[in-house]
């Protein structure tokens, strides 16, 4: 079942502990879409400067990802830079350069207003109601989203949590949303507020999902080599929305299956700069490391 995905193309500049990338692909659906694409067909809407590469559209095609949605508009592409230290889980932003995404309205192709499953990545949460506006019924809608939208536009997210079944943030943004330093009493609120399920992304330390029956917690897998964690979410949502469209299946122990695949798409990712790792990926690696996965928290009773 193909995937409808929202969000931003971009060129990224990364400098970490262990080297550097300057200009390489990147954006929250870009990530998303090539993660998602091991499991499913992938729909994206975003735009790009006429300075985007073309061999960075030659592998998203390579990967059989549908780019009728992403227009190619005068000007320059959106671009990100940042720096990571040792702590890898908090990325320093060096700059940020909107360009042509400053003035994004996302047009659903006629031919992605059916789509059954949705991810708004993280953009403006009125241009994510804008999109779901444009579809017809999805069967699920996903979100990310992120502190400014949290601090800058808290009454048009809360809207459109209104419409999101799964809400994937990290826990810093789910005690920001919520105003709630407790993340048990955070995660309760905010599924007051619409969504059937919160997914918190905890980067090295695993992931969590809350929903109104109960929790679920999932480990990161421990790896000897990291070199740059830049998209590490947004692969973690593409596993997961990934697999899920490929079940069709949305019930409590399968959305579990789902949160373990989306660990595994992360942390291939984070084992090389941009999307190099994900380019040699293969899917007996994918099903190995799931399996590694389930050993990491399979245990009997003495």
């Amino acid at each position: 079942m193909s995937i409808l995905v929202v969000g931003s193309v971009a060129l990224d500049s990364v400098q970490t502990p262990f080297g550097n990338a300057k200009e390489a692909l990147g954006g929250s659906a870009t990530y998303f879409s090539v993660a998602a694409s091991f499991f499913t067909d992938v729909r994206v809407v975003a735009v790009v400067g006429e300075d985007f590469p073309e061999e960075h559209l030659a592998f998203l095609k390579s990967r059989s990802i549908d780019l009728e949605g992403l227009v190619r508009v005068p000007g320059r592409t959106f671009r990100w830079a940042g720096e990571y230290g040792f702590d890898l889980n908090e990325a320093k932003t060096l700059e940020t350069q909107l360009n042509v995404f400053a003035a994004f309205q996302p047009e659903i192709p006629k031919a992605y207003k059916e789509s059954e499953l949705v991810f708004l990545a993280n953009i403006d949460p009125d241009l994510q109601r804008q999109v779901l506006g444009q579809v017809s019924l999805p069967r699920l809608v996903a979100a990310d989203t992120m502190n400014y939208w949290i601090n800058g536009k808290p009454e048009a997210l809360r809207e459109t949590l209104k419409l999101v079944d799964i809400l994937l943030i990290n826990d810093a943004e789910t005690r920001q949303l919520a105003g709630e330093p407790n993340l048990v009493l955070a995660a309760q609120k905010i599924l007051s507020w619409g969504p059937t399920s919160l997914v918190i992304k905890r980067g090295e330390y695993g992931a969590l999902m809350i929903r109104k029956g109960g929790w679920f917690a999932a480990p990161a897998l421990p790896l000897d080599s990291v070199f740059d964690p830049t998209g590490a979410g947004d692969c973690f949502a593409g596993g997961f929305i990934g697999y899920l469209a490929n079940t069709m299946n949305f019930e409590e122990q399968n959305i579990r299956k789902a949160i373990v695949m989306g660990s595994v798409m992360a942390s291939f990712n984070v084992e090389a700069f941009s999307l190099d790792r994900l380019r040699r990926l293969t899917y007996p690696e994918i099903e190995a490391r799931y399996k590694a996965f389930k050993r990491l928290t399979q245990f009997e009773d003495l």
